[in-house]
């Protein structure tokens, strides 16, 4: 079995065709780890992509959108403490635009625009009277790190070009069982329809007995020369929330807003919590014409690109970042509690302890059965009730830090989904 503290990068997806796609790229696949956290339920698969230990896991089947998410990198954190990025890698929704020529099987990777992080919620914010909906808050950009390899890959394939197309049917040649459902769709099958051209309600006929091909309900596109990239790579704004994009009068609005790339439902839930890079695959235009069709070509491309992407990154400079689990304790505050973490009170009889995480202060007050402890790696006070003795202690928290691991780690499942949802 595989030792969990071997591994640096956390990759997440969505769906069972995302998680093929990712285990298809692995240039070594390796036992499962022989011990997780006693409340992580996620599916892992473990494996090398150049010289870094990967920990793949895939969302509950059934289950989307952030705070599911959400739960899927908090649990990961916890079974793999040495995880310091990760990628959150599958399908989305196009936006194509005048601006942006994005067709079906291309790609998205998560960039900082128009000052926002690269990713932002589209359905959260504030909503005034006579006024048009207003977005707020704000999620984090990637990490340095994936950032700078971003920018690298970018040069490398502007200079000489990507062999993505190569590498999927290199894949599928030795995977003869996925050609199937994971090889490029016929040309023929992408088609953009006008933003009113409506497939008909509850109709699961496919499109083109449906809604046809008459160049009058399709956004007519020239053809891609030979010398352009095929699939093509955009850099730009991704659009998250908690509810499915099948609206192209929305879609272009918020793309002519906001300059949004392309649409999809987990990626808000990490960015603040989880230091990642959204990668996606496009497989539909964010309408009412959604089908499957291109879904596992879309994964293929994704993985293909993140593949591509962490043979940039060099492992010494990875091994230099922050481990993710310190982030989030660093990052948890009263004010601010982070979502995987939090602050959490148990009460068992007449004693009742309050575990808040942080790397602020640390203060330990033990008496007459109440005790309180704060993490934090700056100060540590400890009192005792009786003997009215005080110590200051500088100090890393650490002791805080294991106890609040500890605490979380007895935290059933069930109790986090329900906390998550308040």
């Amino acid at each position: 079995m595989s030792n969990p503290k071997a591994y640096t990068i956390g990759w997440i997806c969505a769906i069972t065709t995302e998680y093929v796609a990712a285990q298809a790229f692995l240039d070594e696949k390796h036992e499962g780890p022989e011990c997780v956290s006693s409340s992580d339920n996620n599916d892992y698969t473990l494996g090398r992509i150049g010289k870094h230990n990967i920990a793949i896991a895939v969302l509950p089947d059934g289950e989307y959108g952030i705070t599911s998410a959400t739960g899927v990198a908090r649990d990961m954190i916890q079974s793999f403490p040495n995880v310091r990025i990760g990628l959150m890698v599958g399908i989305g929704g196009g936006a194509p635009s005048q601006k942006h020529d994005i067709r079906l099987g291309d790609i998205v990777v998560s960039t900082p625009r128009n000052g926002k992080g690269g990713v932002f919620q589209y359905d959260f914010g504030k909503a005034l009277q006579d006024q048009s909906f207003q977005t707020t808050g704000f999620l984090n950009q990637p990490p340095t790190i994936l950032r700078a390899a971003v920018n690298g890959l970018k040069a490398q394939y502007e200079s000489d070009g990507h062999h993505l197309e190569e590498a999927i049917n290199g894949v599928l040649e030795k995977r003869p069982r996925l050609k199937k459902n994971y090889s490029r769709p016929e040309l023929s099958t992408d088609r953009l329809y006008k933003a009113k051209v409506l497939h008909p309600l509850n109709d699961n006929s496919s499109c083109a007995t449906v809604c046809g091909d008459n160049p009058s309900k399709l956004e007519l596109r020239p053809k891609r020369t030979e010398d352009g990239d095929n699939p093509a790579v955009h850099y730009g704004l991704i659009a998250s929330a908690n509810q499915l994009m099948k609206d192209a009068l929305v879609r272009d609005r918020l793309a002519a807003e906001t300059d949004v790339l392309c649409f999809e439902m987990e990626a808000a839930g990490l960015l603040n919590h989880f230091p990642c890079l959204v990668i996606r695959g496009i497989c539909d235009y964010s309408d009412s014409h959604k089908n499957k069709e291109w879904q596992g070509y879309a994964a293929m491309a994704a993985a293909a690109y993140a593949k591509d992407l962490l043979y940039r990154i060099p492992s010494a400079n990875l091994r230099a970042e922050e481990r993710t689990e310190d982030f989030l304790f660093r990052d948890c505050s009263d004010k601010n509690p982070n979502p995987l973490y939090g602050n959490f009170q148990e009460t068992t009889g007449s004693e009742n302890n309050t575990i808040q995480a942080g790397f602020r202060n640390q203060a330990r007050t033990a008496g007459e059965g109440n005790q309180t402890i704060q993490g934090g790696n700056e100060n540590q006070s400890i009192t005792k009730g009786n003997g009215n003795r005080a110590t200051q202690i500088a100090t890393e928290g650490k002791e805080a830090l294991k106890l609040a691991r500890d605490v979380l780690a007895k935290k059933p499942r069930s109790s986090w989904r329900k906390w998550l949802a308040n």
